[in-house]
């Protein structure tokens, strides 16, 4: 039985894979600006400070079309540094987050006309957040990564066929130090198909 199982799934991924091999596969890569907003929850807190910020990062994607409406993307995300400086009464210090993220989706594309796209994805993102502080806030020190849910919304406009911009609102789930970046960022760039 487990022989005729087995037989029975790689048949069907030999199958899969040669379907997919007949369709014209086009791959691409990419980069973009990304902005976050940033957040700072440091206890007992008394600083006059605006505790949040809007920082800006990097992003480089790359995948594979499978057709006009699906496609496979992965991704690596730098969201920028950020610091926050606090009191607690008399007491002074820091805290730092280096947030990044890596993400693997599917992607559903939809032509609204004949240069512009909605896209979706849906993956899972792993998130990494360094977090140095100092003063009464060093509880929160570390390194933490954490998986997520990833999922995004946006467009694409073909400025050529080979050639397109990218929006997207990208929400990359939480890390599990809460320090510093927050769940989501807008992404502005720039896409190069083969």
């Amino acid at each position: 039985m487990k022989k005729i199982a087995f037989a029975l799934i790689t048949s069907a991924v030999a199958l899969g894979a040669a379907s997919v091999q007949a369709q014209e596969l086009k791959p691409y890569v990419g980069v973009g600006v990304v902005s976050s907003e940033h957040k700072y929850n440091a206890a007992n807190d008394t600083s006059s400070g605006d505790r949040k910020s809007t920082e800006w990062g990097g992003k480089i994607f790359g995948g594979v079309q499978l057709d006009k409406t699906w496609g496979v993307e992965a991704g690596y995300t730098d969201f920028g540094k950020s610091r926050y400086a606090y009191s607690v009464g008399p007491n002074s210090g820091a805290i730092e987050s280096d947030s990044k993220s890596f993400y693997l989706a599917g992607k559903g594309s939809f032509p609204v006309g004949q240069q512009l796209a909605l896209t979706g994805k849906l993956g899972v993102a792993h998130n990494k957040n360094d977090v140095k502080a100092t003063g009464l806030a060093v509880a929160y020190n570390g390194d933490s990564s954490r998986n997520a849910l990833y999922a995004a919304v946006g467009a694409e406009y073909a400025f050529t066929d080979k050639v397109s911009g990218v929006l997207e609102y990208e929400h990359y789930g939480k890390n599990d130090n809460e320090q510093g970046r927050r769940k989501g960022g807008v992404s502005l760039g720039v896409k190069a198909s083969f």
